[in-house]
């Protein structure tokens, strides 16, 4: 299994690599195509303009072919094949340099240190073995044409009115460049498939280490779970021992009994509360797929509100749903939209003061919900907004307000708008207010 995720990890960055240089041959042929039309126009250079647009009409022509082929080859995940396919398209490329050095000077033309770039391109998306094949067909080709037209072999197609018009003829400089040009191809080919190995080396080793802690993240949660769960069951039962000895079902109690009871009662529900937080993020943690289904926004909103407008109320706080019409039905967990919306308004209402208001504004801006939960609370201070989302992380003045709270509310709704691949912000100035803002797309 491991095996297979890097080989499809390998693939994929492939194709994105072989996206790219299909990408940049456009790019190269728009060159070629400008090159061939202002070069005589403005420099007064003739050029055999009809077998260089030809090149350049191939050039084109299997460029919108690989372009049409890869996406076929990468629906079916044929990564040997797009691997053979990255080898022909420089293949190509480096026949076609070769043509268009051939049909512009020769050895005149200073562009042939272009086929420098076409191994640099085969030293980061190849093996060093085929990096040094294409580097020793690229030498090949180039010396065949060089030394074909001076022992006139070749036809040469001379750039007049140069100073170099007649170097082709020149044996000492085709020697020369022969072998700078050669030397020089096989140095990038080695530097190039060097760096690249390492760098393939030190991203493997990267990904193995990221793989160990994801493995160890997981094992750590699942322990959290194990024993949160077993604290809830025994806090729970404590808590409802209290009740009835509160009550007086077990005997008459004198007053400072009962308050021990009541604060006893007070801390194992903020214990209870705490636990299920702490079991809510660690369930959250260790799911890796979840069944999502179509549910109704609308009916969702009206439950939060039935929820939330009570305890607003109870607070002597204001509490407003403004709903565009337009939302009808999106796709995800009903149940984990339900409780990031709770925890944000919960939030909202704890840290607004009395008379203060709480707005939840629901929107459909094309494919994605947008969500906008805004108060006139004591805000969030500057500092304090980076780690906002962090589990545990509680603001200065949130705790200066009130020293009991999990930190987990928010750190639970990222997770959950992150599990509907949707996004999350928050903006707020102290004394201000708050405003955090979803963004779920409405199918996934």
């Amino acid at each position: 299994m491991k095996a297979k995720s890097e080989n499809s990890s390998t693939g994929t960055q492939l194709i994105d690599r072989v996206y790219w240089l299909t990408r940049l041959r456009w790019v190269a042929i728009l060159g070629v195509v400008a090159t061939i039309l202002t070069v005589p126009r403005f420099f007064g250079i003739p050029l055999a303009i009809s077998p260089l647009f030809r090149v350049a009409a191939l050039l084109a022509i299997y460029n919108g072919l690989f372009a049409w082929l890869i996406p076929f080859l990468q629906s079916r995940q044929m990564y040997r094949a797009i691997k053979a396919l990255a080898n022909l398209q420089i293949f190509l490329d480096l026949t076609c340099l070769a043509l268009l050095v051939h049909f512009s000077g020769g050895v005149e033309n200073p562009f042939y240190f272009y086929f420098i770039f076409h191994i640099i391109i085969a030293g980061i998306l190849l093996s060093r073995r085929e990096t040094f094949i294409l580097a020793s067909y690229a030498v090949l080709i180039f010396l065949g044409i060089i030394v074909g037209e001076q022992q006139g072999l070749l036809r040469h197609y001379g750039v007049l009115g140069t100073s170099a018009a007649f170097l082709h003829e020149s044996s000492m400089y085709v020697l020369g460049v022969s072998f700078v040009f050669s030397s020089t191809l096989y140095i990038a080919a080695y530097l190039t498939t060097s760096i690249s190995n390492r760098l393939q080396e030190r991203e493997r080793s990267l990904t193995r280490a990221n793989e160990m802690l994801a493995e160890k993240d997981r094992i750590k949660s699942e322990y959290v779970l194990r024993v949160t769960h077993d604290l809830k069951e025994d806090l729970a039962a404590i808590h409802t021992c209290i009740e009835p000895v509160q009550k007086g079902f077990t005997g008459s109690l004198n007053e400072e009994q009962t308050n021990l009871l009541s604060r006893a009662k007070v801390r194992s529900k903020q214990l209870i509360v705490y636990v299920d937080a702490l079991l809510e993020i660690t369930k959250l943690k260790l799911t890796e797929k979840v069944e999502m289904h179509s549910f109704s926004v609308a009916d969702l909103i009206r439950e939060i509100s039935d929820s939330i407008e009570p305890l607003a109320h109870h607070e002597h706080k204001g509490f407003e749903v403004l709903m565009d019409l337009k939302v009808t039905t999106m796709k995800g967990v009903r149940v984990y939209i339900q409780e990031a919306l709770l925890n944000i308004l919960k939030n909202s209402i704890k840290y607004t003061p009395e008379g203060g208001r709480i707005t939840l504004e629901v929107q459909n801006d094309a494919s994605l919900l947008q969500i906008k939960v805004t108060d006139t609370g004591i805000g969030i201070p500057a500092e304090d907004l980076p780690k906002i989302f962090t589990e545990f992380y509680r603001a200065k003045n949130a705790k200066a307000l009130y020293k009991k709270g999990t930190g987990l509310g928010l750190s639970i709704a990222k997770k959950i708008v992150e599990m509907h691949q949707g996004k999350i912000g928050i903006e707020s100035r102290p004394g201000e207010g708050t405003c955090v803002r979803l963004e779920i797309p409405l199918a996934l």
